[in-house]
């Protein structure tokens, strides 16, 4: 076994196969989390309470609670509990459902006459626009540019705006520090989504600037969040200065959809929308979840609910999972902790399980279940459209890069219908 490095840490670290790299104190053999193996030390260490993945000697853990990175941290102005999250009807939230592979052939075919016919009509054949921009070209023609920065650098790009990164988390490799001194300006909020109350977040408050939405690739209910955070809780930036947020919104409510037919030019003014756009990569609809889904009203308009739309999201998987199982490893969520970005989250999530692959052997060719599992995610989309359709958006599905970049490789874009763009005033 080789030693550790000069001035390192002598703990082996057995799941890495290496020597812990921390730096012990003076006179020490092991580092502070690793103290416990110093045979002379008598201090007993213990799991953090707040996060048991670190440890903490006893005799100091009061003073370590005060200052532990997973203490919980005062919330940000712009921090509005669930305000993005849906209805939270209890009538409407699905009880646990069976698995796919434990439905009998008749209830799997009844679910795919309900698809078909709620399918019936709807546009099958997406338009493809992959589009490029100079300022790509250089990182692309770079040789020292990987194949995985490739990948990313087709899907993204633009100077001189206002920066918003919406995270849960802390993020590693951050290139903000690159554009330093640059015209574009980048400013991080570590909060969940479903929780972002946009009118609260300082530079939006005070500028009142409008926005342009843009998430690649929002797993799932993710996507659901963003939309209501963009279409929902920033709209009343521009409706008055005193107004609160409405935590539960009627679905009932039709006053925001967009009218044709606008008295005048004045009413357009009063009704237009802060948000200039919205661009979204989507994936991951196995990830979606009927209680913050915001094509609900869709849903039920074509006859289908709850139990359905569980179903349909589950049958999502069969439209890419069939072309990974050969190759996705399924990570437990210790393993995935170690995973670097170079692998997107949804290429995590696939497994023969989860489609139940074995179970419909001879039920359904491989092709049957691709065509089924696209035709889910069309629908669930299609549910989204139609909410910001009915929310005065002018909105629409697109493939915006090729399938050989990205499986997931449908676009969501909506920008105010043209009746609600004001004409410029002399």
């Amino acid at each position: 076994m080789a030693a550790p490095e000069p001035g390192r840490c002598g703990y082996f670290v057995a799941r890495k196969k290496r020597f812990c790299k921390m730096i012990p104190a003076p006179g020490k053999r092991f580092c502070g989390e690793h103290g416990q193996q110093e045979e002379e030390n008598d201090r007993k260490r213990i799991p953090c309470p707040l996060d048991p993945k670190h440890t903490v000697y006893e005799d100091q853990l009061q003073k370590h609670l005060k200052k532990c990175n997973s203490r919980e941290k005062p919330k940000p102005v712009y921090f509005v509990q669930d305000i993005n999250a849906g209805l939270q009807d209890a009538a409407e939230i699905p009880e646990k459902q069976v698995p796919i592979s434990s439905l009998s052939k008749e209830e799997l075919q009844s679910l795919i006459i309900k698809l078909k016919k709620a399918s019936n009509g709807l546009e099958l054949r997406l338009e493809e626009q992959i589009l490029s921009h100079q300022a790509l070209q250089e990182a692309l023609n770079d040789p020292k540019n990987g194949e995985s920065a490739f990948k990313h650098l087709k899907q993204q790009n633009v100077e001189n705006v206002h920066f918003l990164l919406v995270e849960r988390a802390t993020t590693r490799f951050k290139v903000d520090g690159k554009h330093k001194g640059r015209d574009s300006i980048f400013e991080r909020l570590q909060v969940d989504i479903q929780h972002l109350f946009l009118k609260k977040v300082p530079i939006l408050e005070k500028k009142k600037l409008p926005v342009v939405g843009i998430g690649k690739h929002l797993c799932g209910a993710a996507t659901d969040l963003a939309l209501r955070c963009l279409v929902e809780s920033y709209t009343t930036c521009y409706e008055g200065e005193n107004e609160e947020p409405a935590t539960k919104r009627s679905r009932t409510d039709k006053t925001e959809v967009a009218s044709n037919n606008s008295a005048d030019n004045e009413s357009n003014k009063d009704n237009w929308k802060p948000v200039a756009g919205i661009v979204i990569a989507l994936c991951c609809h196995h990830k979606c979840d009927w209680t913050h889904y915001v094509g609900r009203e869709f849903f039920k308009s074509v006859g289908l609910g709850p139990l359905e739309f569980h179903y349909f999201q589950r049958m999502s998987s069969w439209a890419t999972c069939g072309m990974r199982e050969t190759t996705t490893k399924v990570f437990t969520s210790e393993e995935s902790e170690d995973q670097t970005n170079d692998t997107e989250e949804h290429e995590q999530t696939f497994s023969k399980t989860d489609s139940g692959s074995d179970t419909l052997q001879g039920i359904l060719t491989v092709e049957e279940r691709k065509e089924i599992g696209c035709l889910c995610k069309l629908l669930i989309d299609h549910g989204r459209i139609e909410y910001l359709q009915q929310r005065g958006y002018k909105a629409a599905l697109q493939y915006y890069t090729e399938s050989a970049v990205s499986l997931e490789n449908v676009l969501l874009t909506a920008v105010p219908s043209p009746s609600l763009i004001p004409e410029p005033t002399m």
